[in-house]
């Protein structure tokens, strides 16, 4: 008799970094275990993974999925944090403290807590943590909220530096050296600061006749901003949008460098040699700067000056490294722990 599993994160949604994560849980599920994944598109998802998808915001749907399932999976990434949403964190606690209730075998894969600024979704969150078979996170931040709590959890790089990419068509065939940008909407990238960002890429570009690949990660959060910077670019340019996340991280294969805003942007092209700059927007991405010794910004400390900006990009490019082999290795291992705390929970098969 075959284990059936409940895969639930921020699927379907258009997003490359949670899809990316999507990807790397499938990857990493015993032979055993038949997904089913709550989805925000679940004919997309059942189209691109080949795995059993409901909608998940039908909540008969949903009931009757605990109902014939033994198993139940928060699916990597952020899930657990009131601060771009209130809504969402009681949405995954409340899923999975149904399905502790019901009985499932019940774990927390790959997470990033917090941040919790709310009393009642830290409570909430806490009581949902602790009542879980299995929990693993991906960053020290979230480690330490666990601790503080007193719940046990493996601590693994983020799964999605193991993901398996794969080459992208018509990307060799573009102008080289290529340089990718990823800058996605929040509210501290001010249109001053856009402004500010792009007239350093206008002059980093002239500075190195490089070919600009700007990739969106959300369409609805990132997309409009590739397509305000690319008009004014002047040299070649190319806006990438994928929606494979095999693919998405395929990109940074082909690429000398990577400016980006997005943690698993950051994690791509790291993982695929890339030598990286990060402008940070979230604690786990500053927690990602540290702990690779990534250069870059918080999007508070931007220099006002552009040409400070493009100075400090061209020293990146001319003279900066990229993660050694041994480096990328290490954390490509590291990673599979997420699988093996998957087969410890949940049994081989």
């Amino acid at each position: 008799m075959g284990i059936q599993a409940i895969l639930c994160g921020y699927y379907g949604q258009g997003n490359g970094g949670d899809e990316a994560l999507l990807a790397s849980l499938l990857q990493m599920l015993p032979e055993s275990v038949t997904p089913l994944v709550l989805s925000g598109n679940p004919e997309q998802t059942r189209d691109r993974y080949h795995v059993d998808a409901i909608d998940r915001k039908n909540p008969l749907a949903v009931l009757q999925a605990l109902r014939q399932s033994q198993v139940f999976i928060w699916g990597g990434g952020s899930l657990i944090q009131d601060v771009t949403s209130a809504v969402s964190p009681i949405y995954y606690a409340g899923l999975m403290a149904l399905a502790q209730t019901m009985g499932l075998k019940t774990i927390a894969w790959a997470q990033g807590v917090g941040p919790l600024q709310r009393s009642s979704t830290k409570w909430m969150a806490k009581q949902t943590f602790a009542g879980c078979d299995a929990v693993s996170v991906r960053d020290r931040g979230s480690a330490a909220i666990l601790t503080d709590w007193g719940i046990p959890f493996t601590l693994a790089p983020d799964p999605v530096w193991a993901l398996e990419s794969t080459p992208v068509d018509g990307l060799w065939d573009l102008p080289a050296p290529r340089v990718a940008v990823n800058l996605r909407s929040h509210p501290q990238l001010t249109p001053d600061r856009l402004a500010t960002l792009t007239q350093a890429l206008i002059t980093f570009q002239k500075a190195t006749q490089t070919c600009l690949l700007l990739v969106p990660f959300q369409a609805v959060q990132d997309l409009a901003i590739a397509e305000a910077i690319q008009p004014q670019l002047p040299g070649v340019s190319h806006i990438l949008h994928l929606d494979d996340p095999q693919q998405l991280k395929g990109v940074f294969r082909g690429v000398e460098m990577a400016i980006a805003m997005r943690f698993h942007g950051l994690i791509m092209a790291a993982a695929e040699g890339c030598r990286c700059f990060a402008l940070s927007y979230d604690p786990k991405v500053s927690y990602l700067m540290q702990e690779l010794d990534i250069p870059g910004w918080s999007l508070a400390d931007i220099p006002d000056d552009p040409n400070v900006i493009s100075q400090t990009w061209l020293e990146l490019y001319a003279n900066g490294e990229a993660l050694s082999t041994d480096q990328m290795q290490f954390l490509l291992d590291r990673a599979l722990i997420h699988r093996e705390v998957l087969w410890k929970a949940i049994g081989k098969g």
